[in-house]
């Protein structure tokens, strides 16, 4: 007798459980990444993630950058687009949006990398505390420019 193939839900696009597999994975990546630190790194990535999720439920965690001296990859928060990345230094947890130098910052969250261009990180050095209504507004900012530039992208003339 043979096994006829499963299908997948009749309302369910294709690819969304490939989707949702690989978002599984990279979560429980970040988690990984997040116990291997420790002390106030870890709890300030996780306070980070949870903020973020909270300004945007819709937000896809993934893991770029994997590589042997890296193997659990750099922490990244997607929507129509990069929207940050958080990364763990010795002295800083470092934020950085992708397009932060594009985001209107009336709290001053943005302090490292300044100078680009594009890019606009927060550093939280050890005992300092993140405005969190400030920081879900600059999430939820940043997903509003991904998906403008998105659409701008889809309605420009293709060229041939």
């Amino acid at each position: 007798m043979a096994l006829k193939p499963k299908r997948s839900h009749p309302k369910t696009k294709p690819g969304a459980e490939a989707e949702r597999a690989t978002a599984i994975a990279a979560s429980h990546l970040i988690d990984e990444r997040i116990r291997s630190l420790g002390g106030w790194r870890a709890q300030t990535l996780e306070e980070v993630r949870r903020l973020i999720h909270e300004a945007d439920p819709d937000i896809m965690e993934e893991c770029k950058w994997i590589k042997p001296s890296n193997p659990l990859g750099v922490p990244v928060w997607s929507h129509a687009g990069i929207v940050c990345t958080g990364e763990a230094y010795k002295e800083v947890v470092k934020l950085t949006f992708a397009r932060g130098a594009s985001l209107a910052d009336p709290r001053g969250l943005f302090n490292s990398s300044l100078d680009g261009n594009t890019r606009r990180a927060i550093d939280i050095r050890e005992g300092e505390a993140l405005d969190a209504e400030a920081f879900e507004a600059l999430i939820q900012a940043a997903v509003v420019e991904n998906l403008r530039s998105s659409a701008r992208k889809s309605h420009s003339p293709s060229r041939t």
